[in-house]
């Protein structure tokens, strides 16, 4: 291993690192600015622009011919950010999740997530459904945007008078400092994974594996390091409005667009439908019983999730390599750790419904 490939790992996690902090100052600025709430900037600018990366491999598969890949990039993305993201942000600090998140956005992504699913069941996504679901996104934006800024309006009307006096240069600052959020972003998670992969060559890690863990988890840093300097920062609500919106971006969008575009449209593998799918949906439904837990998204729920996802990347890799060890994996999933799961977050609900029981009966 040579010193370049080193160079270039570290080169992209302090990009990263530094590219979050200017995106999460950048939006939360303008956020107070356009009198948006920070929630809703984390569900549309913060979100879209982490989710660049997605668009990009997925546009480009489409233009050469191998718009399958979209579907792979797409679902493994929004699986990586549930569990992965979502969970490493409520590890570095417990997250409150905002009751419009419960009310709309959640439900909303396991519609969407439903419907993506629908539409694929016989076989391929066609440009006209992948136009319908890339309009939903604009739809969304639009919707989002405007209530924010009534309900802001409506709640602080002496706090909108004074942001509407921001000087142009301030917008423009916030501005620039997202643009450079992004391209930070952008360039630390294509050096960071050029690195990694180079160095897990030398190491004799195989193609196969590099492919299952680096690249999958590749597109996904952006999200990653913003969600977590957010969370770091106090801006909790963006963390989570980062990722709720990075998934609706990744169906509607990523995937409706490349649907679009592409000859045919896209491709979906019975593989897919058999198995990833299934496996988004659920851990997009995973969602509510969790933030419905007193609104807090806890470190030891931050674990569970993180663990689970080191169980989905274990177990792609076992299947891959056709191990014989797979069908022991299947049998504890299924009779040991999701049970115990269920079991532990309804325990985790029963307690937070009888705190806000006790607090309602309170003087």
């Amino acid at each position: 291993m040579d010193l370049l490939t080193l160079l270039l790992f570290i080169c992209g996690f302090v990009a990263l690192i530094a590219g979050a902090e200017c995106m999460v100052r950048g939006a939360a600025h303008l956020a107070t600015s356009f009198g948006i709430s920070p929630l809703v900037v984390g569900l549309t600018v913060v979100a879209f622009g982490t989710s660049a990366p997605e668009l990009g491999v997925s546009l480009m598969s489409s233009a050469s011919g191998q718009a399958g890949i979209a579907v792979g990039n797409v679902v493994g993305s929004n699986i990586a950010n549930i569990l992965l993201i979502l969970g490493l942000s409520a590890l570095a600090a417990p997250l409150v999740v905002s009751r419009q998140l419960l009310r709309i956005e959640v439900p909303l992504m396991v519609g969407v997530s439903l419907l993506a699913w629908g539409m694929a069941l016989d076989g391929v996504i066609s440009r006209p459904e992948g136009l319908l679901l890339f309009c939903g996104v604009i739809g969304y934006t639009v919707w989002a945007i405007a209530r924010s800024r009534r309900e802001n309006r409506e709640a602080e009307p002496e706090q909108a008078t004074t942001e509407a006096g921001d000087s142009g240069g301030s917008l423009l600052r916030n501005l620039l400092l997202i643009l450079a959020g992004l391209a930070l972003l952008g360039s630390g998670s294509n050096w960071l994974v050029t690195g990694a992969v180079s160095m897990a060559k030398f190491f004799g890690v195989s193609d196969l594996l590099i492919g299952l863990t680096i690249v999958s988890i590749g597109t996904s840093l952006p999200e990653l390091a913003t969600s977590v300097m957010a969370s770091l920062r106090g801006q909790r609500d963006m963390a989570v409005g980062n990722i709720v919106g990075s998934n609706l971006f990744n169906i509607l969008a990523v995937l409706g667009l490349t649907a679009a575009v592409a000859p045919g449209g896209v491709p979906i593998a019975a593989q897919a439908l058999a198995f990833d799918f299934p496996v988004m949906v659920a851990v997009m439904a995973v969602c509510l019983p969790i933030f419905f837990s007193g609104y807090l998204i806890s470190r030891w729920e931050g674990a569970l999730l993180s663990g689970y996802y080191l169980i989905y990347s274990l177990y792609l890799v076992l299947s891959a390599v056709g191990h014989q060890t797979l069908p022991a994996l299947n049998s504890a999933l299924l009779w040991g750790a999701l049970p115990l799961t269920v079991l532990l977050l309804l325990i985790s609900s029963g307690r937070a419904m009888t705190r806000r029981g006790v607090s309602a009966c309170e003087p």
